[in-house]
């Protein structure tokens, strides 16, 4: 079965066409998430009793056979039922997965017959389809991937959502706000709610007003975040971090920028022990000329010992995410981040 991009999906639920298995991946997990919820809402809609007929299961906490079980109950006072899975990693061989070969058999005899009146939507957060689950998955449902949007797509959302809002905004402003946040949808349509309520009362988003509110973000994702983790300021360390966490960031992300920036750091203290001018340790590191003084302070204050250990945790991080190890999906990359800046701040 072929995969479906977005507005292939979004066109047949216009037509109240429904399949009996979803299968959502993909990099742009808002709008995975998103079409999971409109599906359930498109179908439920008529549902008196919506709260006995749209079921959740988590296979970081329960296994596939509970999901598909429940998949096979009739709904109550109603022609159909959601049951979404959700959390689903299918990844490399020597990873921890939780969607496994040995689960095969029942997954397909489930897909061989769906049920009439049950719809079930599968939620991949790592999807490798070189594997057999994963290719019985993509083979018997139907599977829509959700790519990172391209720029002119990211504008084209920034608008729509802005109109939906009620509000108006620059061409300027809206190309400025995706550029100042990137292709995380999740955080641009934060960062769109907070811009469009502060437009108060005329309803038009400016570029200064993005420029004076967007900005600070854009400041507390590149430094914000690692100045205060170098210098071990625990409270700002921590609230920066539950923020971007909590407006959508992505660990791998955080890790990258933490990682980034601790080599920098690491870099410029070996330069400095050659003898490298400043002029020419910056050159190389090329940091924003606001940040010169504050990075060349810290850099003379960092212990080599010490970096090389950071940088070492960093590494095991990164490995644990990937690997899922210590739980997976969303809340097990969570726990990964905050676990490492906390063992950070009490080197």
């Amino acid at each position: 079965m072929a995969v479906l991009g977005r507005e292939e999906l979004r066109n047949q639920l216009k037509k109240r066409e429904f399949a009996p298995v979803y299968l959502l991946f993909g990099a742009e997990t808002f709008l995975r998430d998103l079409a999971a919820k409109t599906i359930a809402d498109l179908v439920l809609a008529d549902s008196s009793l919506r709260e006995f007929n749209e079921i959740e299961y988590s296979l970081n906490d329960s296994p596939i056979s509970h999901a598909l079980s429940d998949a096979e109950q009739l709904p109550m006072i109603a022609s159909r039922r959601i049951v979404r899975v959700s959390d689903i990693i299918i990844s490399a061989p020597g990873k921890r997965e939780n969607l496994k070969e040995e689960d095969e058999p029942l997954l397909n005899r489930y897909l061989e017959r769906p049920s009439e009146t049950s719809i079930v939507i599968f939620v991949a957060e790592e999807l490798d389809k070189r594997r057999k689950v994963a290719r019985l998955l993509l083979e018997k449902c139907v599977a829509v991937e959700f790519a990172q949007l391209s720029d002119n797509e990211l504008i084209k959302w920034a608008n729509d959502k802005i109109r939906e809002l009620g509000a108006r905004a620059e061409d300027k402003a809206v190309r400025q706000l995706v550029a100042l946040v990137g292709n995380n949808v999740r955080r641009l349509t934060n960062e769109i709610e907070k811009v469009a309520a502060a437009a108060l009362p005329d309803d038009l988003i400016t570029f200064e007003l993005v420029e004076s509110l967007v900005a600070n973000s854009r400041v507390i994702d590149n430094f914000g975040l690692t100045d205060n983790l170098m210098v071990k300021n625990k409270g700002k360390t921590i609230h920066i971090l539950k923020k971007l966490l909590d407006d959508g960031a992505e660990p791998l992300m955080l890790l990258g920028l933490i990682a980034s920036n601790f080599r920098k750091l690491a870099l410029a203290k070996e330069l400095m022990g050659q003898g490298v001018e400043r002029r020419e340790i910056l050159r190389v590191i090329k940091m924003p000329p606001f940040k010169h003084e504050e990075f060349i302070a810290s850099a003379r204050r960092a212990d080599r010992e010490e970096l090389s250990r950071v940088l070492n945790k960093i590494a095991e991080t990164d490995l644990a995410i990937k690997t899922s190890r210590g739980g997976g999906g969303k809340t097990g990359s969570r726990l990964q981040i905050e676990m490492l800046v906390y063992e950070l701040l009490s080197f």
